[in-house]
């Protein structure tokens, strides 16, 4: 049943609302009464359902796909203004306990080395992305007990904010990592981060299940409540994302418009940031093992919706 006050995942984030949602799509794709309906609400700048992006979506008819576009830039316009923020990933380590089938870290992987950045090589990362003229940073690492624990995050936290250099420091770390307790990201808050980014990878329940056999993301429940208990910890900025390409795309975008409207629901802020990769080649992954790739009229076309249905969002 499909509660997007509930705290259970497979209730916000349920199957058959989102079979159902789609079937409404196809159904309505040519339906201009009800798409100029939906784009003159989008005008409000309040957002759409994701039923009602999902018709967006599907929507095939050059003209109303054209309005769906200038929409989608005024919007960007009026909350951001001709401004873009950019960021640089900072891979802390790559040791992993997952088994995640798309991602070159699994941890049977046997052609990489692995790498753990000790505090001095923080340093000079750091140092180097501020030449760059890097102000934020997103740090990366994958799940491993022993070798990430969260201690470890905390210490590189506080020495990347300790940096001053050349008149400058890091002005926000944003923290990529996987999902943890309730406790734990109170740690994170307190240790002064931007934003908790979490890609959900795909929403799909039982696709999720068989692209993580193995390591403790294999718990779909526990992966998807995690914003839940970030949130509960006291952070309120968090970032979502699916990676394209692991499932269909329409199913994806109604799973991550459901997840927004559940955490506006329930604590009454939803997502910082929502991100859009797509598969690619990389060591030990081929792209074309998997079979829901997009190209990049899609691509553009789901960020474009996406800017329309969460107009807040970055």
């Amino acid at each position: 049943m499909y509660d997007p006050k509930s705290m259970k995942a497979e209730e916000f984030i349920s199957h058959e609302e989102i079979l159902d949602t789609l079937a409404y799509a196809q159904e309505n794709k040519s339906n201009e009464k009800l798409i100029d309906a939906i784009l003159e609400k989008a005008k409000l700048r309040k957002g759409l359902s994701h039923r009602e992006a999902s018709v967006l979506l599907a929507c095939e008819m050059p003209d109303k796909i054209q309005q769906i576009y200038a929409l989608a830039e005024q919007l960007k316009k009026d909350f951001y203004g001709n401004r873009i923020v950019m960021f640089a990933p900072l891979y802390l380590s790559n040791y992993c306990v997952n088994g995640c089938v798309y991602c070159p870290y699994h941890a049977k992987n046997k052609h990489i080395a692995r790498k753990k950045l000790t505090q001095e090589e923080i340093v000079k990362e750091v140092m180097a992305l501020q030449d760059m003229g890097h102000k934020r940073l997103a740090l990366e690492a994958g799940e491993d007990p022993v070798n990430n624990p969260i201690e470890y995050i905390l210490e590189c936290i506080k020495t990347i904010y300790s940096i001053q250099h050349k008149n400058g420091a890091i002005r926000r770390v944003n923290v990529n990592i996987a999902a943890t307790t309730v406790e734990e990201y109170r740690t994170l808050k307190e240790a002064g981060i931007g934003t908790y980014i979490l890609f959900q990878e795909t929403y799909h329940k039982e696709s999720y299940e068989q692209l993580h056999p193995t390591g403790p993301k294999h718990n779909y429940a526990y992966h998807t409540e995690a914003m839940d208990r970030a949130m509960e910890g006291g952070i309120d900025d968090v970032g979502l994302g699916v990676l394209f390409g692991l499932e269909r795309y329409a199913y994806e975008f109604a799973g991550l418009l459901m997840h927004a409207e559940h955490l506006e629901a329930v604590h009454g802020v939803g997502p910082h940031t929502i991100s859009v990769p797509r598969v690619k080649r990389a060591d030990d992954i081929d792209p074309n093992a998997f079979d829901n790739g997009i190209d990049d009229e899609i691509f553009a076309k789901i960020i474009a919706c996406i800017r329309i249905a969460v107009p807040y969002t970055g």
